[in-house]
């Protein structure tokens, strides 16, 4: 894999940065270690710059290249927390800490960067300015929609952002892109029911609002299978199923349920809440009883802008070869939330093989780290490409 010669040859340097991290995992933006650790790094390294507490615990460093022609400035970004998790890998170098555990490979992601911005900070061999963000409560927070409201974008006038992720499933020296819609949005959703309690010996004195609940859940789904395009990609789940009773012999007063939604585009995104809103609503009307749905927004569709995933591409290519990087990888129904990122700048995400390995969020995941070099390859690519020295 013909990643850069000093890249390659700080592997294990690295490798143990990303080990120390995921035995001391941290959740959402409670990652004052992880940012800690990331600063002494940047330090060792001699950045030019850098800023905590942007979006509340992320760090923002500036690596500057040997010239600075044309005022360009590239964001890389790489995320930080760790998941509610117990974890069931056995490895020597596993959670120190019950309940959490670097289930998605944040501790990787955050490494890589590092070794990117080490071997940046040594060579700048660009014309312009490297900006990289490491990124806190990418596990449901927001935490890029966060510090993007800190006014980072402007603030250090990013042009254009670039991020990863490991992908199990795919081999160790491969990448997987497509421009426009890679990952979903994730909505949630809570439907409250409401009937009259009853004698399970006596539902015609009642409202059974469990019956009334399991209508809902099964209809919902024709919003998928009777509203949405079905060459389009639309998941309504309904995660939570709970009742106010605890007896057998009783029917419930009031039931509650908790779901998601994904999509992959806008439109088909505010289908899906009118069209929840009016299945639950008129099929409890039917049986007599109400039902109140509240809608919480949450990240937003992850779309790959067209240049810049040329870009990405090229520099993929350059690290593994061209034989080695997918360009029309399907979408996938999981979201990110540098989506948010990318609707204020220009710039691309690409998924980055892991081997065989458990999938993400899952208690035996494992990150491998023979695919350090090539993360940290493809940023400090980018960076040399997109700022090219004349």
């Amino acid at each position: 894999m013909p990643v850069k010669n000093s890249i390659a040859e700080m592997h294990d340097e690295v490798t143990g940065w990303r080990r120390h991290l995921h035995e001391t995992p941290e959740l959402m933006f409670d990652v004052h270690e992880t940012a800690a650790f990331v600063q002494d790094r940047l330090k060792e390294f001699g950045v030019d710059e850098i800023t905590p507490g942007i979006g509340r615990t992320g760090v923002v460093a500036v690596i500057k290249g040997r010239q600075d022609t044309k005022g360009k400035v590239i964001g890389l970004r790489a995320d930080m927390d760790a998941l509610p998790i117990h974890e069931a890998t056995g490895l020597d170098y596993a959670s120190k800490i019950d309940g959490k555990m670097h289930a998605c490979g944040h501790d990787g992601h955050t490494s890589i960067l590092l070794g990117a911005a080490k071997y940046l900070s040594e060579t700048r061999n660009f014309d312009g300015t490297a900006v990289l963000i490491f990124q806190p409560a990418e596990e449901g927070g927001g935490g890029g929609k966060v510090m993007c409201d800190d006014g980072m974008m402007d603030r250090w006038n990013i042009q254009e952002v670039y991020g990863l992720h490991n992908m199990p499933g795919t081999p160790v020296g491969q990448f997987a892109i497509r421009p426009g819609a890679l990952l979903a949005s994730a909505d949630e959703f809570e439907i409250t029911v409401t009937g009259k309690g009853g004698h399970a010996a006596a539902p015609h004195e009642a409202i059974d609002t469990t019956l009334v609940a399991a209508q809902i859940v099964v209809s919902l789904q024709s919003i998928v299978a009777r509203t949405i395009n079905p060459v389009h990609r639309v998941v309504v789940t309904v995660g939570t199923f709970e009742t106010d009773s605890v007896a057998s012999n009783v029917i419930a007063h009031r039931v509650r349920m908790k779901g998601t939604v994904r999509t992959l585009d806008t439109e088909n995104r505010a289908l899906a809440e009118e069209r929840i809103r009016r299945v639950a609503e008129d099929t409890a009307s039917a049986f007599g009883a109400t039902a109140e749905v509240t809608w919480e927004d949450g990240y937003p569709v992850t779309v790959n802008h067209d240049k810049e995933t040329q870009y990405a591409i090229e520099a993929a290519a350059a690290v593994v070869g061209v034989e080695n990087v997918d360009v029309n990888t399907d979408p996938i129904m999981p979201a990110e939330d540098f989506a948010f990122m990318l609707e204020e700048r220009p710039g691309a995400y690409i998924f980055m093989g892991n081997g065989d390995t458990m999938m993400c969020h899952h208690p035996e995941y494992q990150f491998d780290d023979d695919a350090i070099p090539a993360g940290s390859s493809w940023f400090a690519e980018l960076v040399e490409r997109r700022m090219a020295m004349d």
